[in-house]
């Protein structure tokens, strides 16, 4: 069972597939409507390659319709050093050429999934700082919806690592699903 956590912004008494329907960001959208004023839904799916980003996939597939649905399947590459020595030239990074690879791969397999399941998906590979790449590709895309998987860490863990998901729902200007594994 997918026990899924709604952001303040849907209605906690309906039930997830009625939700994808009745979206609603107060400050700049309409019930139902997505940010361009079509009836599509735009949802940023971020992936991380985790089980818990495969709960949130089957969750996509499961509770939502693909018709008139744009997904953007999202990964995000974070690069493990923030500070390049300076007999480096600025961007060069060939430690990252393999974890790019491989999330091109992750992606463009969910993405083929998802198109399976008759949605509309598209891969995105992006580098950066985890939380604000999702933040500002949604923004920047005008996603009404953000879905991503939780890894459920507590106490000690949590404080020191920080929570992608918490941050996410509290930052975010369009709607957060934060589908928990139990």
């Amino acid at each position: 069972m997918v026990k899924i956590a709604r952001s303040r912004k849907i209605p906690r008494t309906t039930s997830c597939c009625e939700n994808v329907r009745l979206l609603t960001d107060r400050r700049t959208r309409r019930p139902g409507r997505s940010a361009r004023g079509t009836n599509s839904m735009k949802i940023l799916l971020a992936i991380d390659g985790s089980k818990y980003s495969e709960t949130a996939v089957r969750a996509v597939v499961a509770g939502l319709r693909p018709q008139g649905a744009e997904i953007r399947v999202l990964k995000v590459v974070e690069m493990a050093i923030y500070a390049e020595p300076p007999q480096m030239a600025q961007g060069y990074a060939p430690e990252l050429e393999g974890q790019l690879k491989k999330a091109r791969e992750s992606v463009a397999h969910v993405a083929e999934m998802l198109r399976e399941a008759g949605f509309n998906a598209e891969p995105h590979v992006l580098q950066g700082e985890i939380r604000r790449v999702i933040l500002d590709t949604a923004e920047d895309w005008r996603a009404d919806m953000i879905v991503l998987g939780s890894h459920g860490e507590k106490g000690l863990l949590k404080l020191m690592m920080g929570s992608v998901a918490e941050s996410v729902a509290h930052h975010a200007r369009c709607s957060v699903l934060i589908v928990r594994t139990p």
